[in-house]
């Protein structure tokens, strides 16, 4: 059997669609048709049912993907391992938040640009990113939203806590904590809302999970990063709700206050995703690996 037609059979299996599979495999959408037909001549078997949007493993398509995935991917991680000891260099396509990815992603794969690595970044919306992954654009991505289907491979990464943070004047004019707590999330209607999007997604996660409630105003600044986010906290424009790690520094220096420390924080999962059987690319295995370790610290 045409070791050629099982990987192409593998991607389209983990693919769902002949046309994400031939983009994956650079070949026509023709030629990989033509290749599946070909690989179920041989069996005597149907492998796929075909619709209008895609394609459904047949058992038979399973059983056949269960038994020779494993073997693929591992001849890949063979032959490219083999590459990787002649020093070919490698470039990794990393995606993700792009505070995120400055903050933590970068710093943490710095070690490996002196083994020859090189690193090219992308930034979007979560769904945005992993539609590219599955297409081919990417090679790993950094997103709260854990994939589906059998094309990608998510691995959590790390939990974030989560912060509602003011200027030390807000903090002051609320009357602290105490009052917070006592007379609710009413206390804080005439503090501006700064968020990263219309749709408010980090206030209304907060107060859904501290105050059981959905926020009343809309925001007075959207900033796509997280970064301006903080930037416009700290000079008093009103509340947000950020990651620890991206505000612990302003806390220590006292240039934003923790407007409530509630005793279960809410908390968000990053998932760290590649396309299934890619791992066996030294250059995305090392990455991945060393963003994993470095995550423990995070």
């Amino acid at each position: 059997m045409d070791l050629a037609l099982l990987r192409t059979f593998v991607t389209v299996h983990r693919a769902g669609s002949f046309t994400r599979a031939a983009a994956l495999l650079g070949l026509s959408q023709p030629a990989v048709t033509s290749q599946i037909r070909a690989l179920e001549r041989q069996l005597g078997r149907p492998l796929f049912l075909r619709y209008a949007r895609g394609v459904t493993p047949t058992t038979i398509g399973d059983e056949l993907a269960h038994k020779v995935a494993p073997h693929l991917d591992a001849l890949t991680e063979i032959t490219e391992t083999g590459l990787d000891r002649e020093s070919v260099t490698r470039t990794l396509h990393l995606a993700g938040p792009p505070e995120f990815i400055a903050e933590r992603a970068l710093p943490a794969l710095t070690p490996l640009i002196a083994q020859g690595l090189s690193i090219r970044t992308a930034f979007g919306p979560a769904e945005e990113l992993l539609t590219g992954l599955a297409a081919g654009h990417h090679d790993l991505t950094v997103t709260t939203t854990r994939p589906r289907g059998g094309l990608l491979t998510a691995t959590p990464l790390c939990d974030e806590e989560h912060v509602l943070i003011a200027a030390p004047r807000w903090a002051a004019q609320l009357g602290g904590p105490a009052v917070l707590q006592a007379g609710g999330v009413r206390v804080l209607d005439p503090v501006p809302f700064i968020e990263v999007h219309e749709s408010l997604p980090l206030i209304t996660r907060y107060w859904s999970a501290v105050f059981d409630a959905k926020p009343a105003a809309s925001a007075a600044v959207i900033a796509a990063d997280l970064r301006a986010v903080l930037s416009c906290v700290t000079a008093g424009a009103g509340l947000a709700v950020l990651p620890r790690y991206l505000c612990a520094g302003a806390l220590a220096g006292g240039e934003v206050v923790a407007l409530l420390d509630p005793q279960v924080p809410p908390l968000r999962t990053y998932f760290l995703s590649v396309r299934t059987g890619t791992l066996g690319l030294p250059h995305i295995a090392r990455a991945h690996e060393w963003l994993l370790r470095s995550a423990v610290d995070w």
